[in-house]
C-alpha cells in the first residue's frame, strides 16, 4: 500500500474525540505518548472529523505536539465526510447520547467540494500533522438517509465525486493511500467494484460473534486484489469485552435480541475462563485471523491499556479453545482453517 507497512495494532483514537465519557487532557496526552513508545516506527492513528466533531483530530495534533513526535515517525489516517460546525442544541445533532462534552457538531459532508473541505479541516485540526490515508466515511449513512432511489442515485455520485477528489490528492502527492470506513461492508463491497482503492476499514462487520460466509468471500476477493484491510471495532463496539453497547446502541436485556446477544456473552466468557484466555484477546486474534487483515484498530481510554493493546496481537491461544466455541455455535465451523492458517504462519 504505497510503502506502508501497517502494523497488526493501529490506535483508534475515538476515545479522544469523547465516545462514551470525557477524559482529562493528561489521560488523553498519556494515552498518546504511549501509543508513540508502544509501537514501531512510524506509529499508525486512524481519526476522523466524526470523532467529537474533529475533537479526536484537535487532541491528536496536540498530544502529538505536546509529546514531540516529529511528523515523519507518525502516519494518521483520516476518515473523511463529517464536518464540525457549530453547536445549536443543547447536544450535537450527529449520533446523540454517544459523544459527552463537545463543544460543536458535525454535519456529513460527502460531495466533491465537502470531501476536499473535510481534508482541510482536518489537516487544520491536526495543528502541523498531515493525514496520509484518507477515506469517505459512513457513506453507507449517507446512502441510508436517502427519501427514496433517485435519491440515493444522486447520493452515490455525491461518493464517487468524493473519490475523484481523493484520487486527485494522491494523483498530487498529499496523501500516499485512498481507503473506505463503513459499518456496512456491502456498501463497501458495492464502492470497491466502482473506485480503485488501496485499503478498506471494516468496522463491527467481522468479528467474533459476527463473521458471515459471505463477509469472508468478499474478503478474501479483496485479498487477492491486493486491497489492503483494516479490521474495526472487533469487540463490536465493547459489548463483546463487557460493556453496555452493541455496535454503538444500548442492550436492553429485556428485549428477545438482548437477550441473545447476553447469553452468546455468557456462553463466551465461560469458554473463555476454561481455557485461561482473556475475551479481548480472543476478540482481537479471531479479527486478526480473517484473509486479507492486516491489522485491528484498537481504542482505549486507559493508557495502562496501550501496551496489553499491542501484546495481544502477539498472544496464543490453543487450537481446543476455538474448536469448543465451534462445537457449541459460537463460531462459524468453516472459519477454523482461518485460524488455523494464521497460526501455521506465525509458527
Amino acid at each position: 500500500m504505497a510503502g506502508i507497512k501497517l502494523p497488526e495494532v493501529i490506535f483508534g483514537t475515538s476515545g479522544l474525540g469523547n465516545l462514551y465519557e470525557a477524559l482529562p487532557d493528561s489521560v488523553k496526552l498519556a494515552i498518546v505518548k504511549e501509543s508513540v513508545a508502544c509501537s514501531a516506527k512510524p506509529a499508525v492513528f486512524d481519526t476522523a472529523g466524526k470523532y467529537g466533531a474533529g475533537l479526536s483530530l484537535e487532541c491528536l495534533g496536540k498530544c502529538l505536539q505536546q509529546a514531540g513526535v516529529e511528523p515523519h515517525n507518525v502516519v494518521i489516517s483520516n476518515k473523511l465526510g463529517w464536518l464540525r460546525t457549530e453547536l445549536k442544541t443543547p447536544e450535537p445533532t450527529f449520533e446523540p447520547g454517544v459523544w459527552k462534552d463537545l463543544r460543536y457538531d458535525a454535519v456529513q459532508n460527502i460531495s466533491y467540494d465537502g470531501i476536499l473541505q473535510c481534508y482541510e479541516q482536518g489537516n487544520q485540526l491536526l495543528q502541523g500533522y498531515k493525514a496520509s490515508l484518507v477515506s469517505v466515511h459512513d457513506p453507507d449513512e449517507y446512502l441510508l438517509a436517502a427519501i427514496d432511489e433517485e435519491d440515493r442515485a444522486k447520493r452515490y455520485r455525491d461518493i464517487l465525486d468524493a473519490y475523484r477528489a481523493l484520487s486527485e490528492l494522491k494523483q498530487k502527492g498529499q496523501v500516499k493511500a485512498i481507503g473506505i470506513g463503513a459499518k456496512d461492508w456491502k456498501i463497501i463491497e458495492c464502492i470497491t467494484a466502482d473506485v480503485e482503492l488501496d485499503w478498506v476499514m471494516i468496522a463491527n462487520s467481522m468479528t467474533i460473534h459476527s463473521h458471515p460466509p459471505e463477509l469472508i468471500s468478499f474478503m478474501t476477493g479483496l485479498q487477492c486484489r491486493g486491497i489492503n484491510i483494516i479490521n474495526s471495532a472487533v469487540f463490536n463496539a465493547g459489548f463483546l469485552t463487557g460493556g453496555d453497547f452493541y455496535n454503538y446502541r444500548p442492550v436492553d436485556v429485556q428485549t428477545e435480541q438482548g437477550k441473545a446477544l447476553s447469553h452468546w456473552r455468557n456462553q463466551f466468557n465461560t469458554i473463555c475462563n476454561d481455557f485461561g484466555v482473556q475475551p479481548a484477546v480472543a476478540c482481537v486474534l479471531f479479527g486478526l485471523s480473517a484473509p486479507g487483515v492486516s491489522s485491528v484498530a484498537l481504542n482505549t481510554t486507559n493508557p495502562d491499556r496501550v501496551k496489553k493493546n499491542v501484546d495481544m496481537a502477539a498472544a496464543f491461544i490453543p487450537m481446543g479453545f476455538w474448536r469448543k466455541l465451534s462445537d457449541v455455535g459460537l463460531i462459524d465451523a468453516s472459519y477454523i482453517p482461518f485460524i488455523i492458517n494464521r497460526e501455521w504462519k506465525r509458527s
